[in-house]
């Protein structure tokens, strides 16, 4: 189904108006050149949108703006919201190109009078500049239109149809308008004081109606109150002990029934004893479980003595309150039928007060409600809050005209945040982005609010970029972020270490990394991942070794100085076979092996210097291949993942619906995260008085990779020209034909001692046959 007002994909593909598109980010992205494509925005295909929706809290915007824009009020920003704006627009301006001058005053001459929704902001705008200090203005700015707001919003009549107390004509209205708020409560007016309006009104006045209402029938039914003022005591009573006194009766009558139920009915004498074994009090939970007083078949209630003690206070006030009044005498106790009567002559008055209605206005008392209703307050609060109500119109042309003052400035920018992201490509601070994150000699621009850490990760994880989450705390308030990394290593950052994070608005917070998503930063760290995990392993296997042959070194030093501090306590026992002879110092074997491995190991790396070196000019791409053959599958899987670096996980978990895949390539994420770099006039003083000298280990490098280099040239002949004959690598040969050495062993002997340069080292003869 298509989204109501909008022009389906069949229409927008037959559009006239002419879009420009650019690739960023690897996805095209529409350029807002003119206010043709503002106006026109309702064509556009929302697939091609960036964004489709963005919540108004924790984005770097004029809040009131998002305001003006969430036109359903549910703290979000959707695409036909966005678009019933630019509708709106294209109504009431004259020129959209005005849009992109972002100015905060609007002239008279911008607004289209042609139009219903332009003439009935230019009739706004006219009163309001009426209202203003000068009313003959042709524009009017966002820093006035709020001056008058406020003015206005401070003012006793200000259109919202809210009254608080200080706008009161007179004390008594005052008076009632505090006790109207303190019995129903108050609601917030333009300027923020607590005041009633017309619905607050009538529920108080309907209330306290209701109420005096009720409080009539008792006047008009002398059933109600038998005992006049004494009925309400008289009932408290009868509704304290109506439980326990039908209990008591119950259980006599049927003690009555049949006797053998009395010592049941009385309780069991198991409790009694339970009872007595404690310090008992009169109110105490486990008496006044008891009954109220001793069953027997059909005894009174005895109004004074034989009375349970938790009891005996409430039913001697039955008595005096109750039982007087209603039998007009004075008794020791009480039968049935006489509860039976007291019951019914305050029947009537129990029935009356379960019908009393529920209202907060009894606590003013009944006279004051009367006071209050007869006295014409209600008909002046109405009269009050109606002349309030007239000056609407001015409340609604105010914010009309900030409405149109702000979109003027804001929605191209909006724009470039919402259906493109070209501020946050060209680095213009996109509205997601929180601040810059300082830290391990490192900025990071890419910084976004986050409300709920482990939620936010569970998503912006699928970012494929290295997330550092960070407590942020600054004079008290403290906010969470998550910065990526996308430029440099990560040798170094872990949670705990501490940062400094600047806001949009320049403030600096104390940073604190506390969580960490873990995902390759760039190919050159990929690059050295394999050595340094290889050197990680080694320290770690080391320092295992040496953590064991401490202990080891330990235990003996400890056995040794029990061994000396009690060898005067320890006596020979001549009976005890002697200990065998200590184990060797040196165990022959394992040194032997040790040497096997080393030569072993010396064997194999010589045997691969040759090979390397035989390759002569060849060499130094047999290593780099090596070297490559270890780094490649790390840089790979880097590769890999930079490649998949996506912005939008990482905003939708902050609500928004990117409607895209927007990449963070290499280039780009190193200008998002720039690291360390020395100015270009910096002088630079390296003589550091604390200097850790690696003479020794540089001389081994030299020395290994000058050995290389020789043996390489060596292999290659190229120093035969400096080396005598014994170590050249391609030495002279005397080439003599077969025929002439046959049969003439004298010759051979000749040209050997002429030929030879040394005696006893002859030159090679090769036969020519």
């Amino acid at each position: 189904m298509d989204t109501p007002g909008l022009l389906t994909h069949a229409d927008q593909s037959t559009t006239a108006h002419r879009w420009k598109f650019i690739r960023t980010g690897g996805v095209l992205q529409v350029v807002f050149r003119t206010g043709a494509d503002v106006i026109n925005l309702d064509q556009l295909d929302q697939k091609l949108w960036v964004a489709l929706a963005s919540p108004t809290k924790n984005v770097e915007f004029d809040e009131r703006t998002l305001e003006v824009l969430d036109i359903d009020k549910d703290g979000r920003i959707r695409a036909p919201e966005v678009i019933q704006t630019t509708r709106w627009l294209k109504d009431v301006l004259t020129n959209p190109n005005d849009l992109f001058k972002a100015t905060d005053t609007v002239p008279l001459s911008a607004i289209n009078n042609n139009t219903a929704p332009g003439a009935a902001i230019l009739a706004s705008f006219k009163r309001v500049i009426a209202r203003s200090p000068q009313p003959d203005a042709a524009a009017i700015s966002l820093a006035e239109i709020t001056a008058l707001t406020n003015s206005f919003a401070t003012a006793k009549l200000n259109g919202d149809g809210i009254m608080p107390p200080d706008s009161a004509p007179d004390d008594d209205t005052k008076k009632a308008i505090e006790e109207i708020i303190a019995t129903h409560g108050g609601v917030p007016d333009r300027s923020g004081k607590i005041g009633v309006n017309q619905a607050k009104v009538d529920a108080f006045f309907t209330d306290a109606e209701s109420l005096l209402a009720w409080q009539k029938k008792s006047e008009a039914d002398p059933a109600i109150l038998p005992l006049a003022d004494k009925t309400a005591p008289a009932a408290e009573s009868v509704q304290a002990l109506r439980t326990k006194i039908n209990d008591y009766f119950a259980r006599t009558q049927l003690a009555t029934f049949d006797p053998r139920a009395t010592p049941i009915l009385n309780r069991a004498e198991a409790e009694l004893i339970a009872l007595a074994a404690k310090d008992l009090r009169p109110d105490a939970p486990e008496i006044a479980q008891l009954p109220l007083a001793r069953i027997e078949p059909g005894r009174p209630l005895p109004l004074a003595n034989g009375l349970n003690p938790a009891w005996s206070a409430a039913v001697t006030k039955f008595a005096t309150n109750t039982v007087i009044p209603v039998l007009t005498t004075q008794r020791d106790s009480l039968t049935s039928e006489d509860w039976r009567a007291i019951q019914s002559k305050l029947s009537a008055y129990e029935t009356w007060l379960a019908s009393k209605p529920p209202t907060p206005v009894e606590k003013l008392g009944l006279p004051r409600l009367r006071q209050l209703l007869d006295s014409g307050v209600r008909a002046k609060l109405t009269g009050l809050i109606s002349q309030d109500l007239a000056e609407a119109p001015t409340g609604d042309d105010f914010k009309a005209i900030e409405k149109l003052i702000r979109i003027h400035r804001d929605l191209i920018r909006f724009l470039n945040n919402f259906v493109s992201f070209s501020d946050f490509y060209s680095r213009r601070g996109a509205i997601f982005q929180a601040g810059t994150l300082y830290l391990d000699a490192r900025s990071c621009e890419l910084c976004v609010h986050v409300a709920d850490q482990a939620k936010h990760a569970l998503l912006a994880g699928l970012s494929k970029a290295y997330l550092a989450y960070c407590d942020c705390t600054r004079l008290g308030k403290k906010i969470t972020i998550a910065a990526a990394f996308t430029a440099g290593d990560s040798d170094n950052l872990m949670v705990g270490r501490n940062g400094v994070f600047y806001d949009r608005a320049g403030n600096d917070w104390d940073a604190t990394i506390t969580k960490i998503v873990d995902n390759p930063i760039s190919i050159r760290q990929a690059f050295w991942s394999p050595y340094k995990k290889f050197l990680r392993m080694v320290e770690e296997q080391v320092a295992k070794r040496a953590a064991a042959a401490e202990a080891a070194s330990q235990a003996k030093l400890s056995t040794a100085a029990t061994t000396v501090a009690t060898a005067d306590l320890i006596k020979p026992d001549p009976a005890a076979p002697p200990k065998p002879a200590d184990p060797k110092k040196v165990d022959v074997g394992a040194v032997a092996a040790l040497g096997v491995a080393l030569g072993s190991l010396a064997t194999f790396l010589g045997l691969m210097f040759t090979k390397v070196i035989d390759l002569g000019w060849w060499a130094p791409f047999a290593v780099a291949g090596i070297i490559f053959a270890i780094s490649l599958p790390s840089m790979l899987i880097a590769w890999l993942k930079l490649r998949q670096r996506n912005l939008g996980p990482i905003l939708d978990a902050n609500g928004w619906a990117v409607n895209g895949r927007m990449k963070i390539n290499v280039p780009f994420g190193g200008a998002l995260s720039k690291t360390a770099k020395l100015p270009r006039n910096a002088q630079l003083q390296l003589d550091d008085p604390f200097y850790e000298s690696h003479a020794g280990r540089y001389t081994v490098i030299t020395l290994l990779v000058l050995a290389f280099v020789l043996g390489t040239l060596w292999r290659m002949a190229i120093l035969d020209r400096f080396l005598p004959t014994s170590l050249k690598r391609n030495k002279p040969v005397i080439v003599v034909p077969g025929s002439l050495l046959t049969g003439a062993p004298a010759l051979t002997t000749n040209i050997t001692q002429l030929s030879a340069p040394t005696p006893g080292l002859p030159l090679p003869i090769v036969t020519n046959k």
